[in-house]
């Protein structure tokens, strides 16, 4: 990681709170869990951008998002100059004691609009989960089966004039799937609470995809991300690239562990 790029707001830190040197230590101590306990095969990562800004959009699974920490992983490893995704995350993490600074520290972005236009016009990667928090709320019924997408990555991606990027995570909603979540719970502005079916994720072999650029801003009118209509039909086109990158890795999988 020695050629990281990186936006030094003054002191060490970008602007959101990422420190390179917590990154390169956070990466060197999970090269284990990516390599040997997930054992992490990637596909595709030659179709994002070795720079510029474009949006790495993706399916979302398992309790806690392992989901979000392996792209971020598989990207840095697999890209020179190595490219640092910025997982978009909701609002009320950076709100969680201490956990929220760490997050920060490694790259994560509290996901307020402005947040995520400031990234796009910095050039960065920025990484969502376009299901949100429902799709950690899926049983293993509902595994790999999307929720419908949320569009405000397809509004900005119009309007900033960016690539989007599918990305299929293959592994994380068998892992550590949900049991059930308990709905009363809104600690720090949290929808609810996750209750995990096991204590810890499974050692299970992971596959991350990632799919041909969708420049959306090549298939819709130039005023588009101000029309509702055609911002849907945009988020319909990103996740219906998902599915077909999850099709496609579910059949590609030969063993779960």
């Amino acid at each position: 990681m020695g050629d990281l790029v990186f936006h030094d707001a003054g002191h060490g830190y970008d602007v959101f709170g990422l420190t390179p040197k917590a990154l390169r230590r956070a990466v060197g101590l999970s090269g284990w869990f990516y390599e040997s306990y997930f054992r992490v095969g990637s596909h595709g990562v030659e179709n994002i951008p070795s720079s510029g800004a474009a949006i790495l959009a993706a399916n979302h699974g398992g309790t806690l998002p392992i989901d979000a920490a392996l792209i971020v992983l598989d990207v840095i490893r697999n890209t020179r100059p190595a490219r640092v995704p910025r997982p978009i995350g909701d609002v009320f993490i950076p709100l969680l004691p201490w956990f929220g600074t760490l997050l920060s520290r490694l790259g994560m972005v509290s996901g307020t609009r402005s947040n995520f236009r400031h990234l796009l016009e910095g050039g960065e990667l920025a990484l969502v989960f376009p299901e949100g928090v429902t799709g950690i709320a899926k049983g293993l019924r509902q595994r790999y089966r999307l929720r419908p997408f949320r569009v405000g990555h397809a509004e900005l991606a119009l309007r900033h004039r960016v690539p989007v990027v599918p990305v299929a995570v293959i592994g994380a909603e068998e892992a550590w799937p949900a049991l059930a979540r308990i709905g009363a719970f809104h600690a720090f502005g949290a929808p609810f609470l996750p209750v995990p079916l096991y204590p810890l994720p499974l050692p299970m072999r992971h596959a991350i995809y990632y799919g041909p650029p969708l420049r959306l801003h090549e298939r819709y009118p130039a005023d588009g991300a101000d029309d509702p209509e055609t911002v849907a039909s945009a988020a319909r086109d990103v996740q219906r690239a998902v599915e077909e990158l999850i099709e496609r890795g579910l059949a590609e999988r030969k063993r779960l562990f």
